[in-house]
Parts: C-alpha cells; sequence; structure tokens
C-alpha cells in the first residue's frame, strides 16, 4: 500500500504578523451549498478538495481556517495547544465545567487527577469490569439468537457501553432502572446541536432532563462517600470523591459535572464506533472471517486481527470528527498568517481520508493496520482521538471495551441487517452511506440470514 505520498510541507518560522493570507474558499460556492442545504462535511470536502490542507472558508462574517495536512495538524493540536486553544464545548449545557469542557489551569488541574486512571495500573484496575460487561452484552445477544427477536444495534451498543462506564465508575453492574434514567444523557446529547443559541433557552428545553441526570449524579457521589465499595472495589467516582477531601475545587458541583462527563465521554463514542463497524462488517462480511481465522480464541493474533476493525472503524468515522480550536494569539501555519481571534477546525474526517496519505481512502479495510506500511506514519495522519495534550483520556479504555466485546460476539453470531419500519420512522439512529435503514437481529453462527 502507498502511504506517504505527499512529501512534507515545512512550516514557517513562527513569528507573529509574518506569512501570506490564507487561501479562501470562494463566497459562490458557500452560496450554492447553503441553497442546497448541504452538510458542514460537504462543504468541508469542498473546501479541502478545492484549496488544500490549510484554507479559509466564510459562513458569516468571519473566516474559519480548516486544517487537515498532518504536519499542520501536529502544529495545532501538539506543538502549539496555548496559541491554538480549546474554547466552549457544544456539550458544556450537559457537562458544566468537566474535563471535557473545562479550560486553562483548570483542565490541566483536572486531567491530572484523572490520568493516572486510564494508564498503565489505572486500566488493570478495570479489566475485569470490561470482561463482566462484555459477558453481560453477549449473553443478551445469546437471547436474541435465541428468540429470534430484532433489536436496535445502536441501542444495544449504548447499552453495553453504558453498563461498562458505570461499573468502571461506581463498581456495580448496570441495572434496569439506572439504564432507564440514564436514557436523559443520551437525550441531551442528541438535542444539542438544535438547541436555541440563547443558554437560558436551551436549558429550558432539556430541564426536565436534566433535573433527572442531577438526581442521578447526586445519588451516585453520596454512595460513593457513604457506602463501600462495589463488588468489583471501589471506582473513578471514588477517585474523585478522595480528591474532594483534599482539593477545594472539587465542589459537589463539579463532582457532578465530571461524573456526567465521564458517561458521556465514557459511553456515547464507544457505541458509535461498535455500531458503525457492524454495519459496515455486513457490507464487508469477508473482514470478520479473517479477523476469527487470524488466530485462536484468546490469541494475540486475533486479538490484533480485532483491533485493526477497530482502527479502520475510527479511520473512517472518528470519534471526533472535527476538533474546533481558536487562535489566542498572532502566528504563521505551514507559511500562513492567522490572526489572534482566528476560529479553526481539525478535520480527522478528511484527513483520514486523505488520498496522498492512504491509499483506497474511502474502501474498509483492516489489513491496512496489520501490515507493514499499510499505514502512514507522519504524526497528525491519524487522530481519531485526537492527539497533544487534549487527547481524549479514555482512549485504551475505549479500544480495551471494544475489542473486549468482538472477541465475544465475533465468533459467536454473524448479524443479519434488515429494515424494520415502526411508523414513520425506522428503528435506528445511525447507518452507513446508502438507502436502507437497517436493524440487527443476532443469530447464532450459521443461522444467519444475509
Amino acid at each position: 500500500m502507498t502511504t506517504d505520498a505527499k512529501s512534507s510541507r515545512p512550516l514557517a518560522p513562527q513569528q507573529s504578523g509574518t506569512g501570506k493570507p490564507v487561501p479562501e474558499l470562494d463566497s459562490a460556492h458557500v452560496e450554492r451549498w447553503r441553497a442546497h442545504g448541504g452538510e458542514l462535511v460537504d462543504l468541508l470536502t469542498q473546501v479541502r478538495g478545492q484549496l488544500g490542507g490549510v484554507a479559509a472558508f466564510r459562513v458569516g462574517p468571519q473566516p474559519t481556517v480548516l486544517v487537515t495536512e498532518p504536519e499542520t495538524v501536529q502544529h495545532v493540536l501538539a506543538r502549539y495547544p496555548d496559541r491554538y486553544v480549546k474554547r466552549s464545548h457544544r456539550a458544556r449545557l450537559l457537562v458544566g465545567d468537566g474535563v471535557l469542557a473545562a479550560t486553562g489551569e483548570a483542565w490541566k488541574r483536572q486531567r491530572r487527577v484523572l490520568q493516572s486512571q486510564f494508564t498503565g495500573p489505572g486500566m488493570r484496575r478495570y479489566e475485569q469490569r470490561i470482561a463482566d460487561a462484555a459477558r453481560t452484552a453477549a449473553e443478551r445477544w445469546a437471547g436474541y439468537a435465541r428468540t429470534g427477536e430484532v433489536f436496535d444495534v445502536g441501542e444495544e451498543m449504548r447499552r453495553f457501553a453504558l453498563d461498562t462506564i458505570w461499573r468502571a465508575l461506581t463498581g456495580h453492574p448496570l441495572d434496569d432502572a439506572t439504564a432507564h434514567e440514564l436514557a436523559s444523557v443520551a437525550t441531551v446529547m442528541a438535542a444539542l446541536p438544535t438547541l436555541p443559541a440563547d443558554a437560558v433557552d436551551a436549558r429550558d428545553a432539556v430541564a426536565a432532563d436534566l433535573v433527572r441526570i442531577d438526581a442521578i449524579a447526586r445519588r451516585a457521589v453520596a454512595a460513593a462517600r457513604s457506602a463501600a465499595p462495589g463488588p468489583d472495589g471501589p471506582g473513578l467516582l471514588h477517585v474523585l470523591v478522595e480528591a474532594a477531601t483534599k482539593r477545594p475545587e472539587y465542589t459537589d458541583q463539579l463532582l457532578r459535572d465530571e461524573l456526567v462527563t465521564l458517561l458521556v465521554a465514557g459511553h456515547e463514542t464507544t457505541a458509535t464506533t461498535l455500531t458503525w463497524l457492524y454495519l459496515l462488517l455486513d457490507r464487508h462480511p469477508a473482514a470478520r472471517e479473517e479477523a476469527l481465522a487470524a488466530g485462536g480464541a484468546g490469541s494475540p493474533q486475533r486479538t490484533e486481527a480485532i483491533q485493526a476493525l477497530v482502527s479502520e472503524t475510527l479511520r473512517l468515522y472518528p470519534s471526533a470528527w472535527i476538533l474546533p480550536r481558536h487562535a489566542a494569539e498572532d502566528g504563521t501555519l505551514a507559511g500562513y498568517a492567522v490572526e489572534a481571534g482566528t476560529d479553526l477546525l481539525v478535520c480527522p474526517y478528511l484527513t483520514h481520508r486523505d488520498a496522498e496519505l492512504w491509499s483506497a481512502p474511502e474502501e474498509f479495510d483492516p489489513r491496512r493496520f496489520t501490515v507493514p506500511g499499510g499505514r502512514p506514519t507522519r504524526p497528525g495522519a491519524y487522530l481519531p482521538f485526537g492527539i497533544g495534550p487534549r487527547a481524549c483520556l479514555g482512549q485504551q479504555f475505549a479500544l480495551r471495551e471494544s475489542t473486549a466485546l468482538l472477541e465475544h460476539l465475533l465468533p459467536a453470531h454473524t448479524p443479519s441487517f434488515r429494515s424494520v419500519p415502526t411508523g414513520a420512522v425506522y428503528s435506528i439512529t445511525v447507518r452507513p452511506d446508502g438507502p436502507t435503514p437497517a436493524t440487527l437481529t443476532a443469530a447464532g453462527t450459521g443461522g444467519s440470514q444475509r
């Protein structure tokens, strides 16, 4: 496979006020896009295709700079994170001042508290909980296979991922009542893009769900303070409660915000990735067979092959497809002048589909992650969880839980997808490109209907 076809373009010196203007998409293209009701990804694809890896466009009075070239991605996210900063997160209404939305010194303090929980010994603490959640999900699928019941793959993946992070947070498995209450988290997340711009109006629109989320958080924090650890031992929430005894900034409100942040970040992206993966496997059944043929159950070879399935899914559908940043000061980027106050969009989705970096970039090919030279090695070319100091804290957790679930499900079930109308809509929320919505029915090996 061809990987590093494009030579690196050196970045310009970093003096303020130097550099040429960033090339900008003609306003006529933007107006045509707007008139046709296109998605943002369509506009960004057009910007990158016409003007390259550093280019500007306007959907308002000020230009936004799109960044997709690996060297400039690395520059913005990893080399100069204090120059290109993260501002308010779209989920702040839900997660408050949790680590996902926090900035500046507060973010640094909060990240330090959580960092050790997601690396090395910290991750080993959660291995058994991840395995137990995967076994529980596999038992649910086995039940569906016995009865032939049709179910929504997206909902099942959300249930598994939510169970996993709930066990990590509290030491307890997720029960049906808690799962039902936590549906409010998904409801608010789904509503965020359509909420009013005014903060008060936006909060009013989801007030009932926020009240339920706050009540869940209060109960969980109170239990962590007063009760013995769960059957799997203390969880992440106990770590935060302990931090509150030594750090005055960890008020009850911040504990609530961190708990909700970990719930959101700990299940939404994993569930979406696993849903996409099963939809991709439905279109590429040979990829499943190749992964299972790579080695026996539990072997390093099979684990590596399953991890490649996840990695390739994340290439096509990264956890965060755009990463907004804001220029806090003047600088230059790949020789272009970027003034203080400029908004930037780093777009992993487009970087991962760059034909100069990836061979056949639109194709689902997990082998690119297992064969020598199958993927680009340039920093900034593959960033499904971001890179630099604000890279996702839980990426190792997410990869481990995804692999653990697939090690149980892939050998036991061959999914069969079919359209299932439920009134005026179809019972699935995520589907690949194409006309056919799908719902998953799990059948025992050898019993699938394609």
